[in-house]
Formats: structure tokens, sequence, C-alpha cells
């Protein structure tokens, strides 16, 4: 007896900033590419389709692209700024208030 079927896979390969066709906003949009293989005793071997298509964050609405707008689109993102890692100390980009020490004068006249 031989087991047999088609196993999918998506990988996100970037995330773009650009118009939803669908909503209309400016938003992130996943680049996502589906690859469905043949599978033999659960182990993929062949693959038989590759497909790439955008996801819009903001909606849910998705649209299939070419090879070719895929890697442009990965190109594009991978040209945008990438976020600041944050430190986990929300104080670690602007320094400390400096305290008055007794004595010193007070600038608003109290």
């Amino acid at each position: 007896m031989l087991i047999f079927g088609t196993r999918t896979s998506v990988a996100q390969l970037a995330m773009i900033n650009f118009l939803c066709g669908m909503c209309g906003n400016p938003a992130a949009h996943s680049l996502l590419k589906r690859v469905t293989k043949f599978t033999l005793f659960f182990i993929p071997l062949v693959p038989i389709s590759t497909k790439h298509f955008t996801q819009c964050t903001f909606c849910g609405a998705s649209s299939q692209i070419t090879k070719e707008q895929a890697e442009q689109y990965q190109l594009q993102g991978a040209q945008q700024p990438a976020p600041q890692q944050s430190t986990g100390n929300p104080f670690a980009q602007h320094p400390a208030p400096q305290q008055q020490q007794p004595g010193d004068r007070n600038p608003y006249g109290s």
C-alpha cells in the first residue's frame, strides 16, 4: 500500500508598505510564497506548484503576483529602514531629568 498526497507550505519573504488595492489604506503587506509538493509516505519530494502573493495586514485581502514582481517587492522590502530595536528601558533614548539640589534657585520664581 502506497500513501501519497500533497503538502502545502507558506513562507513569508518580506514585509512591505504600500496602498492596498482592496481597502485603500496605506498598510503593511506580507509577501508570501506558497509551495505545494507531492508527498510519498509523508515525505515531501517534488514541488508541484509555486505561487507568490501579497496579503494586506489591515483588511486581510490577498492578491497573486508573478515571480518577477515578488523579487522586486523583496528588494523593495530590503531597502526599507528596519524598525529600531528597543532595549526595554524607556529612558534609554532620553536623558533622565536633573533633580534640584537643596539651595538651588527655582527658575520659575517659587
